[in-house]
């Protein structure tokens, strides 16, 4: 027994040391950008919405025949008569009687083929408005993905400020004990040692909430550890408004919509037009059969009729107010085409501006990190020489902290501006920056 004893002991410590190490290899991802896109279409609940709605409309787009398929209906029935007052002498007699029908009802006017065409408008929106959806979601997720990537690469920041903050404390904890700094200087490097952790632990749970957000907008468990890459490689974009606009105006979704809604509402005036005052054909075909006194009879019916309407050709009645209200609601979609138009040119505009504009703070806030970075390693050689106080060394430490921080935030500013830039001509924004890049010399 104790050789199986201590075999058993010995798998379960082994077990011990290696489902932690499994749980932690299996919970850790490498996401790309690409992935992430891909589990937000796949999880999101108004994509699912949006593609059922455009199933529905395609089925319907695929069966255009149902509008003019006729309406047919079948019918039976069974029937007891008696006559107990004129046949009292012999006894009620009850009879019996069977009937069948079929009918056939088949109506054509002059609107079929427009409403056939709104079924097919119908659908081509709905493709449109699951196109847009799924863009919007993606642009959402670039955003909060690189947002993350940014906040990462501010907690390496914070966590270096935090090491140099620790190990000027140190220092100064042996100045001190030696007689060379007096207590105010330790004081100082105490202080500015525990306000790094506290910015360091401040931002880590900033960044997990923000991780919490992301795992659940993807669908992905809480516990998932996720593996980012550590900074965004942006270039310049340099590109002419007036260009973008003459190219990449049309394909925007908005102004797409506003033209689909141009040519449903003119569909649907001519099918309101043809519908009210076009003449309409009615043709029918009825067939019956009954079973009585046991003789079957049957009989066939057909008819056409024609109906030639009068009401709607009089100027004031609800017919003609119906195709005068049709007919204006299409100069108020061009009004409302002609509006997002103008609005869509001046975004274009002032974003391309402000792309231009943003640069020059980038290069600014990067020529400004570096002089800081030099001025800290200079005070520190001044410092560890006893030449400055700890105070000053403090200063130079933060200013270069605070640099580094504007770099980061002038940089991702400027991603998001390249995302919105290409959410309003409706490109990628991967092929924005390669189109419309240009590299710092």
């Amino acid at each position: 027994m104790k050789p199986i004893l201590s075999a058993i002991i010995v798998f379960r410590l082994c077990m011990i040391a290696v489902l932690p190490a499994a749980a932690q290899s299996l919970t850790e991802t490498v996401l790309t950008l690409e992935q992430a896109v891909e589990y937000a279409l796949d999880y999101n609940l108004n994509i699912k919405k949006a593609e059922l709605t455009m199933a529905a409309s395609g089925y319907s787009e695929k069966h255009l025949w149902s509008e003019i398929f006729p309406s047919i209906s079948a019918s039976g029935g069974i029937s007891y008569r008696s006559m107990p007052f004129l046949s009292a002498n012999n006894g009620i007699k009850f009879t019996s009687s069977m009937n069948a029908g079929v009918s056939i009802s088949l109506g054509l006017n002059a609107g079929i083929p427009f409403s056939i065409k709104s079924l097919k408008l119908a659908h081509e929106a709905n493709i449109l408005r699951y196109e847009d959806a799924c863009n919007q979601l993606s642009i959402q997720v670039t955003k909060k993905y690189y947002s993350l990537v940014a906040e990462k690469s501010n907690l390496v920041l914070l966590e270096e400020s935090l090491n140099q903050a620790q190990r000027q404390y140190e220092r100064s904890e042996v100045f001190f004990r030696n007689g060379l700094s007096g207590e105010l200087s330790l004081m100082n490097s105490r202080f500015s040692f525990e306000n790094a952790r506290y910015n360091l632990s401040a931002a880590t749970i900033s960044h997990e909430n923000g991780m919490a957000e992301f795992l659940a907008m993807l669908g992905m468990p809480q516990e998932t550890k996720l593996t980012l890459p550590s900074n965004v490689d942006i270039v310049r974009i340099h590109a002419d408004a007036e260009y973008l606009i003459n190219q990449y105006l049309p394909s925007r979704p908005d102004i797409m919509r506003a033209l689909q809604e141009i040519e449903r509402l003119e569909n649907a005036y001519k099918q309101n037009l043809w519908q009210s005052r076009a003449p309409s054909i009615n043709l029918s075909l009825d067939w019956s059969a009954t079973e009585f006194d046991p003789k079957l009879r049957d009989s066939l019916t057909a008819s056409a009729r024609l109906n030639i309407p009068i009401d709607p050709w009089i100027p004031g009645t609800s017919g003609s107010q119906s195709v005068r209200r049709a007919r204006d609601s299409i100069e108020t979609a061009r009004l409302d085409l002609a509006m997002a138009e103008d609005s869509a040119k001046t975004q274009i505009r002032l974003l391309t501006a402000l792309l231009d504009n943003s640069w020059d703070s980038i290069s600014i806030s990067r020529l400004g990190y570096e002089t800081a970075q030099r001025s800290y390693q200079l005070t520190e050689q001044a410092f560890n020489n006893g030449i400055i106080e700890s105070l000053v060394l403090d200063e130079s430490r933060n200013n270069m902290a605070s640099a580094r921080q504007r770099l980061l935030q002038s940089e991702f500013s400027y991603f998001n501006m390249i995302m919105d830039l290409s959410a309003a001509i409706n490109v990628d924004w991967k092929y924005l920056m390669q189109a419309y890049g240009v590299r710092d010399e």
